[in-house]
């Protein structure tokens, strides 16, 4: 019932004129702050933050993946199909989960992911970075385990193809 209100104040909102020059009516502020603080509607708050314009910077690069397998402190998912694995390689510490899958299995419980994937099992505050072989299935990954909850999840646009050709020239 709240969020249907908080979208239906949001379409009132997107149609008020601005002024030329100006942001969205919308702006910085998301419409359900405007409604928690007069309606008190909290997970509409919450629901609509996701969708808000604030750019958020996901993407990893090469050395921050290094670096980050290295110290351990990210979960590093190839959203890739076990054959690609087979014929091209693997990034050495990454969990393999195809990307049919990663809706799935970011919900099971962490002794069924650890068994399935033979990987640890990422908690929603846990740092995540996807993977595939040229950044397209690991940003619909991202996509997805953003939709979940999970709040440091990340991606690397060079996929698998970037990694291979940059170790090789180590």
């Amino acid at each position: 019932m709240a969020l249907r209100r908080c979208w239906r104040l949001t379409g009132l909102l997107l149609r008020l004129p601005v002024p030329p020059g100006s942001s969205s009516p919308v702006g910085r502020l998301t419409v359900c702050s405007f409604i928690n603080t007069y309606g008190g509607f909290k997970s509409a708050e919450f629901q609509l933050r996701r969708f808000s314009s604030e750019a958020r910077n996901t993407d990893v690069s090469y050395e921050r993946l290094k670096q980050l397998l290295a110290d351990g402190k990210a979960v590093v998912v190839d959203v890739r199909e076990p054959w690609e694995l087979r014929e091209y390689g693997l990034v050495p510490g990454s969990v393999n989960v195809p990307l049919g899958q990663v809706n799935t299995a970011l919900q099971l419980d962490p002794e069924e992911f650890r068994e399935k994937y033979d990987g640890v099992m990422p908690t929603r505050t846990d740092k995540i970075v996807f993977l595939c072989l040229a950044g397209i299935r690991s940003k619909t990954a991202l996509n997805t385990a953003v939709a979940l909850g999970y709040r440091d999840a990340q991606h690397y646009p060079g996929g698998w193809q970037d990694w291979a050709e940059r170790e090789q020239h180590k």
